[in-house]
């Protein structure tokens, strides 16, 4: 089954030219020109591209109404405004990646793919001190109690998961969940081990001072 990835652009010359080179990659796309003619996200998205400026509601609106549906579905923003607060607004509401305009197609196609690749695993589960995660899904079980985990409070949990056993340092953190695209302080990593572990008290994540976090092999 082919990806679906959902695209909000104003620009009809660029959303086609987008939509067309996706569709060469054999991803699915829905191409909408505004919030507005999204209507209800009743359809299956396995990814968003999203405008910031558009006519009406903005790009930030229509994430900010992704997460509340979908807290782990991956989002792109794009923007002509290459400013550093449009990234970190960005990021800090929810998107998982940044790109301004103007940008290379086949730069906005390689980053769906590294996305995609990233947070739909082919392996369907794994266990890890007794909770299930579901790669596909991307949901994490207690007992068959869904976890209410974050985007990130997942991906942090994903990247433990692949490094169980090696000490990660926060600014290797910060690069694989925040990506280069954060500039704030990397005591952020702190906050969101803080959460993850609240939510998922049996892991054993090792604090080591002055360097980062390991994951003890359970």
């Amino acid at each position: 089954m082919s990806s679906i990835v959902a695209l909000i652009e104003d620009e009809k010359n660029l959303r086609d030219i987008i939509k067309s080179y996706l569709e060469k990659e054999s991803y699915k796309v829905l191409a909408y020109e505004s919030v507005e003619a999204v209507g209800d996200l009743n359809e299956e998205v396995h990814l968003w591209i999203l405008d910031i400026m558009l006519p009406g509601k903005s790009g930030f609106e229509m994430m900010e109404r992704i997460r509340k549906e979908d807290a782990k579905v991956p989002i792109i923003l794009i923007s002509a405004r290459d400013q550093d607060f449009d990234k970190i607004m960005g990021l800090e509401k929810g998107a998982d990646d940044y790109i301004a305009k103007p940008f290379s197609p086949k730069e906005l196609v390689l980053r769906v793919k590294k996305l995609l690749d990233r947070c739909y695993q082919k392996e369907e589960s794994v266990t890890l001190a007794g909770y299930t995660i579901e790669l596909k899904t991307r949901k994490v079980y207690d007992k068959g109690e869904l976890v209410d985990l974050s985007n990130r409070e997942y991906m942090l949990l994903l990247f433990l998961y692949k490094n169980k056993e090696h000490p990660l340092t926060r600014n290797e953190i910060l690069d694989h969940v925040w990506e280069r695209d954060y500039f704030g302080n990397d005591r952020v990593v702190d906050d969101l081990m803080r959460r993850m572990r609240k939510k998922m008290p049996r892991l054993q994540v090792e604090t080591i001072y002055g360097y980062g976090y390991r994951l003890e092999g359970n």
